[in-house]
C-alpha cells in the first residue's frame, strides 16, 4: 500500500537524502586527493585507489541489491547500509594511513551500493502507482545532482577546513536518515529466508564486475594492455561475466534474475542507462579538468560554475514527473534531453583560451535541463514492464549499468584525450618553421618584448621559444578537449533511435508491492 500525508514525504526525504549523500561521496573525494596525498605521504597513483576502491565495491553490490533486499527485508537492508556507511565515514575521517583509508572507502562503497537501488524501490512503493513518474523524478534529484555538486561541496569544505571533514560533515544527516528509516519505513517480508545462497554467483559477480570496473578505472593510467595485470583483468572480466551469466541462467535461486531481460523495454533500457552514465559522469569528469588544467580556474571556481546547472536539474525534475503523469511519452522527452546534451557539448567545443566563467553559464544550464529530461524518462522506460520482485532486481541492474557507463565514459574520454593530444601536437608543430610568416612574426615579437625588458638576445630567444611551446601546448589541449566534447555529444545524439525500440505507454503502472 502507498503511504499518505506527512509520512510519505518523510520517507521520500529520507531515501532521497541517503541517495544524494551516497552519490556526492563518489565525487567529493576527488577534489581532496592532492591534500590527502600530501598529508599521508602517498603517490598520486596510490591515492587514486580511494576513488577506484569505492567505485569497484559499489558496482559489485548494485546488481545484488535486489536479492539482498528480498532476502533480509528491504527496510533492514537499507537501514544496515545507512549505519555501515555512517560508521565507514567516521573511520575514513580518522584514518592515519592510506591503507586504512582505502579499506574504509571500500566499506563505504559496499554500503553505498545497497543504498541506491533499495532507495528507489522504497520510493516506488511509497508513492501511488499513478505517480510513479513523480517518484522517479524525485529519486533522480540525487542520482543526477549528486555527482555534479560533489566537487563544489568538496571545494568549499577544503577552503575552510581539512580533508577529514569531507567525511565528517554528513554524519549527522546519516544519523537522521537512520532514525527516519527505523521509524517511518514499513517492514517488508524476507522472501529469501530459508532458500540456499548462490555463493558461486556472488563470487563470479565480484570477480567479473570488479575486474571490469578496475580495468576501466586504471586502464588509461597503466597504458592499457601494455601492462600485464590490465590484460589479466580484461581476460578475467570477459570469462567471469560469461560464467556468471551461465550460472544465473541455470541455478534455481539466482542472485541476479536475468530472465527480466525478456522485457524488450528493460533490455534496451540497460543500453540507454549505460549511455546516460557515459554522458553524466564523462562530462562531469572532463569539464573540471578542462577548466582547471587549461583555463586556470580554481577547484572552487569550477564547482561554482557547475552549481547553477545542478539547481536547474533540481527545479526541472518535478515537472518531468508531472509531464509523464499527464501522458507525454517518455521517448519524446528523452529525445529532447539527448539533443540538449548534444547542444551543450557543441557549445563547449566552441570554447577558446580566453573563455571566462560567465561563458559556461548557459551551456551548463542547458545540460541541467537535458539531464532532467533524460534520467526520469529513461528510468521509467526501463522499468515500465517489470512487476513485483522484478522491480528491485531491475533497479539494481539499471543503476549498475549507469555506473559502468560512467566508468567507461571516463576511461574512453581519458584515453582519447591522451591519444588526440599527440595527434594535434604533431599537426601544430608543422606550423612552427621559418617559412611560416605567422610564426616568424609572433616569434620576433616575443624576442623584441623580452629584449625591451633588459634581457640579452640569447636569453630573449630562449624565453621566446618557451613562450611558443606554452602557446603550442595550450592550443593542443584546446583542440583535444574539443574532440572529447564532440564525442560525448555524438554518443548521446546517435543513441536517440534506441528510445523508439521501447514501448509507448501513456501511463506507467508499477505495483505498490515491489519487494
Amino acid at each position: 500500500m502507498a503511504e499518505q500525508g506527512l509520512k510519505k514525504w518523510v520517507i521520500t526525504f529520507t531515501v532521497i537524502t541517503a541517495s544524494l549523500l551516497e552519490l556526492i561521496d563518489t565525487t567529493i573525494v576527488n577534489v581532496a586527493l592532492p591534500q590527502i596525498q600530501g598529508n599521508l605521504g602517498a603517490t598520486l597513483e596510490d591515492v587514486a585507489w580511494l576513488s577506484t576502491g569505492y567505485a569497484v565495491a559499489n558496482v559489485i553490490v548494485l546488481p545484488m541489491s535486489g536479492w539482498l533486499g528480498s532476502r533480509f527485508g528491504r527496510k533492514n537492508y537499507f537501514l544496515t547500509s545507512i549505519i555501515v556507511f555512517t560508521i565507514a565515514s567516521f573511520l575514513c575521517g580518522n584514518a592515519t594511513t592510506l591503507e586504512e583509508l582505502i579499506a574504509f572507502r571500500i566499506l563505504q562503497g559496499i554500503a553505498g551500493g545497497g543504498l541506491i537501488a533499495t532507495a528507489q524501490a522504497i520510493l516506488l512503493e511509497t508513492w501511488p502507482r499513478e505517480d510513479v513518474g513523480i517518484a522517479t523524478a524525485l529519486f533522480g534529484l540525487g542520482a543526477v545532482v549528486g555527482p555534479t555538486v560533489g566537487p563544489t561541496i568538496g571545494g568549499y569544505i577544503l577552503d575552510i577546513s581539512s580533508w577529514p571533514w569531507i567525511f565528517y560533515v554528513n554524519i549527522p544527516v546519516w544519523i537522521l536518515a537512520a532514525y527516519c528509516t527505523f521509524t517511518f519505513i514499513k517492514t517488508t517480508p524476507r522472501d529469501g529466508q530459508g532458500k540456499p545462497v548462490d555463493w558461486w554467483g556472488i563470487g563470479l559477480l565480484a570477480i567479473a564486475v570488479g575486474s571490469l570496473q578496475t580495468l576501466l578505472e586504471k586502464g588509461e593510467s597503466e597504458d592499457w594492455f601494455s601492462t600485464p595485470y590490465i590484460t589479466a583483468l580484461a581476460v578475467t572480466s570477459v570469462f567471469g561475466l560469461l560464467l556468471f551469466i551461465w550460472r544465473e541462467m541455470t541455478t534455481d535461486h539466482p542472485i541476479v534474475n536475468f530472465k527480466i531481460m525478456r522485457h524488450r523495454s528493460f533490455s534496451v533500457g540497460m543500453i540507454t542507462s549505460f549511455v546516460l552514465g557515459f554522458g553524466l559522469y564523462g562530462s562531469v569528469f572532463v569539464f573540471p579538468v578542462f577548466c582547471q588544467n587549461l583555463l586556470g580556474f580554481s577547484p572552487l571556481q569550477t564547482g561554482e560554475i557547475l552549481f547553477p546547472g545542478g539547481v536547474c536539474t533540481i527545479i526541472m525534475m518535478p515537472f518531468i514527473g508531472i509531464f509523464l503523469k499527464k501522458g507525454i511519452p517518455a521517448q519524446f522527452m528523452a529525445t529532447i534531453g539527448m539533443f540538449l546534451f548534444f547542444v551543450f557539448c557543441t557549445m563547449l567545443s566552441n570554447s577558446t583560451l580566453s573563455s571566462g566563467t560567465g561563458d559556461f553559464f548557459m551551456p551548463l544550464v542547458i545540460r541541467g535541463v537535458g539531464m532532467a529530461l533524460l534520467f526520469v524518462p529513461l528510468t521509467t522506460l526501463a522499468i515500465q514492464d517489470l512487476k513485483g520482485a522484478e522491480i528491485g532486481q531491475g533497479s539494481g541492474l539499471n543503476n549498475m549499468m549507469r555506473q559502468l557507463g560512467g566508468s567507461f565514459g571516463i576511461a574512453a574520454l581519458t584515453t582519447m584525450i591522451h591519444t588526440r593530444q599527440g595527434f594535434h601536437r604533431s599537426n601544430l608543430l608543422t606550423n612552427i618553421n621559418d617559412y611560416n610568416p605567422a610564426f616568424t612574426q609572433r616569434f620576433s615579437a616575443y624576442i623584441s618584448n623580452f629584449m625591451s625588458k633588459g634581457y640579452s638576445y640569447l636569453d630573449a630567444k630562449m624565453m621566446a621559444t618557451k613562450a611558443i611551446e606554452g602557446t603550442l601546448m595550450k592550443q593542443t589541449l584546446l583542440l583535444t578537449y574539443t574532440d572529447a566534447f564532440w564525442v560525448a555529444g555524438l554518443v548521446l545524439l546517435f543513441s536517440i533511435p534506441l528510445l523508439y525500440l521501447q514501448k509507448f505507454k501513456k501511463n506507467v503502472n508499477i505495483p505498490a508491492d515491489v519487494h
